[in-house]
């Protein structure tokens, strides 16, 4: 017998803990080098972690639904098995699965009530009988083949359904008036607690301007077709958005600072947090020194943050540091809004639908693709000129998009 942990995967340095989410493996099964086994979610990311080696899961150490560390050990490998030993190794599986959901001590002490042969475990788990129901005649209690052959036919529920169990909703009726509780993902709450601080230690001001989308349209619909047949990825306007942002950020610094204590961090690079939408909740992934990125390199970044925002791919580092942010409620239909900063950042875009609205030009009521933008501020450092003009510098170079090009 050879063993080999598996182990919970380095974390960052701001993330202490994680939680284990559903084994995709029960003890006895055989697996594969770099298998994903289970996934952890931390307070930013889900990460996946793959067998360190082929052969058969020995042993579950932590539970679905435990805390864990760092390196800490969760489950062992016997890389000297083999898959025909597969069914052997299985078979205390009926004990350790059914309590799966339970924390990791109740798990051990369910275990520990109800041990059965290989033979033993193999029968009830044919029969669809649970081990705990079973008084076994054996050493120690231990449940024996016969104590399996003579055991009634009592349904026992599926391990997959038992794993699933620490995300499934308590329902409750009052009255005929259903409700349910489900408890919040780490994600999702340390979302709350961020935007819960933002609120509270920061001076949150924010400005309104409207801009006039149609320049940036008709370049788009001049070159989208040309531009996605070279890039391979499609023309959208995010890449306007973020390219106006760096233009204003760079005539005025404060909007890209951050403040730390008592001082101000003016930052000498551009890097663009874009927020997205995900099953797990809103996370915010980085376009990293968004001054030097094309058009084409932050397109096919944001399309990449998108698609792997919604597997849960996304890496920690990925969505670490950030000098200013870009919110996209647009794309849901949302025509203005208050974007809450992203500590410790100081400012924070935030995009919304472009509509057709009657404005007036020259003296004359027309008709524009109006977007209006928001730009929330810290106070403390950011003063009412400073980000009204950040604002207009940012609606200038969307209305004449040309400049961007040309970054003047």
């Amino acid at each position: 017998m050879a063993i080999t942990d598996v182990v919970v995967p380095q974390l960052s340095e701001s993330v202490s803990e994680a939680t284990l989410l559903t084994w995709k493996k029960k003890p006895g099964e055989a697996i594969q080098a770099d298998e994903i086994l289970i996934e952890v979610e931390t307070d930013k990311v889900v990460l996946e972690v793959p067998a360190p080696a082929s052969g058969v899961l020995k042993e579950i150490v932590e539970a679905d639904g435990s805390m864990v560390t760092s390196g800490q050990v969760i489950a062992r490998i016997d890389t000297a098995a083999t898959a025909s030993a597969a069914p052997a190794a299985a078979a205390p599986a009926p004990a350790v699965a059914a309590p799966a959901a339970a924390a990791p001590a109740q798990a051990a002490k369910a275990a520990a009530g109800a041990i059965a042969s290989p033979a033993a475990s193999k029968i009830l788990a044919d029969k669809g009988v649970s081990a705990e129901g079973v008084a076994g005649t054996g050493r120690d209690g231990r449940i024996t083949k016969g104590d399996a052959l003579g055991a009634s036919a009592a349904p026992v529920a599926a391990p997959a359904k038992a794993a699933a169990a620490p995300a499934a909703p308590m329902t409750q009726s009052l009255d005929g008036r259903p409700e349910q509780r489900v408890p919040m993902s780490r994600l999702r709450a340390r979302i709350a607690e961020r935007l819960l601080q933002s609120q509270q230690d920061n001076a949150i001001l924010t400005t309104f301007n409207e801009v006039n989308m149609q320049g940036v349209i008709d370049l788009r619909n001049l070159y989208k077709d040309k531009f996605e047949k070279e890039h391979g990825v499609k023309l959208g306007f995010m890449s306007f958005f973020v390219k106006a942002a760096v233009a204003a950020l760079k005539r005025y610094p404060l909007l890209n600072a951050s403040v730390d204590g008592k001082d101000i961090i003016y930052h000498g690079y551009f890097d663009i947090g874009i927020a997205v939408g995900s099953p797990r909740g809103l996370v915010v992934p980085i376009l990293r020194n968004a001054d030097q990125m094309s058009i084409a390199e932050i397109e096919k970044t944001i399309a990449d943050f998108g698609k792997r925002a919604a597997e849960g791919k996304l890496g920690i580092e990925e969505m670490t540091g950030g000098t200013f942010s870009i919110s996209n409620g647009g794309v849901f239909g949302s025509m203005l809004s208050t974007p809450i900063i992203n500590p410790p950042q100081s400012a924070i875009l935030g995009v919304h639908a472009t509509k057709d609205r009657a404005v007036v030009e020259k003296g004359q009521i027309v008709i524009r693709p109006i977007n209006y933008l928001a730009m929330s501020y810290d106070h403390r450092i950011i003063d009412g000129r400073e980000a009204v003009l950040g604002l207009v510098a940012m609606k200038e170079a969307l209305e004449d998009p040309q400049r961007l090009l040309l970054e003047i």
